[in-house]
């Protein structure tokens, strides 16, 4: 972690690692919580393995959506690690995403109330993670990790 290109974010989950991991491997279960509320989220792909796609769109009103991830993960270590980028599309393309380009890295640690929750969101350089900041993104990342721990701690299917 680069405090001058990274910014982290830490939750304990009142959940097993498992039910953290479900709200992120299954579509149905991410799209409830991945988008800070009251946008709606619809998952377009969602292929949890290293080359994997990461697709989302986002919604005002539930009916119209507009591209809100196009990204493809690094690495998954089932229970542990999430690692994705936007740099590179879910075409394995080059890419130059609006607003900033980043790596983010989730990690799922036990711990003795649940679940020791890690986000470490990676930027370029410094003016992507000044950019990032000025955008609200720490607020986002916390409002959905939030939104991810309540929806975890009331039961994943």
């Amino acid at each position: 972690m680069n405090p001058e290109l990274d910014f982290t974010l830490d939750r304990i989950i009142r959940a097993p690692r498992k039910a953290v991991w479900q709200a992120w491997a299954d579509p149905d279960n991410l799209a409830q919580w991945w988008i800070p509320e009251p946008m709606r989220c619809r998952v377009d792909r969602l292929d949890v393995r290293p080359g994997g796609a990461f697709v989302t769109r986002m919604s005002d009103d539930g009916t119209t959506f507009s591209p809100h991830l196009d990204a493809c993960f690094l690495a998954v270590d089932e229970f542990e690690r999430i690692v994705f980028t936007n740099a590179v599309d879910s075409a394995w393309r080059p890419a130059d995403p609006e607003p900033v380009t980043l790596v983010a890295e989730i990690t799922m640690r036990d711990h003795p109330d649940g679940t020791d929750y890690r986000v470490v969101v990676r930027h370029r350089d410094p003016e992507g993670l000044a950019r990032h900041v000025e955008l609200g993104a720490e607020d986002g990342w916390g409002t959905v990790a939030d939104q991810l721990t309540r929806f975890a701690e009331n039961g994943v299917d």
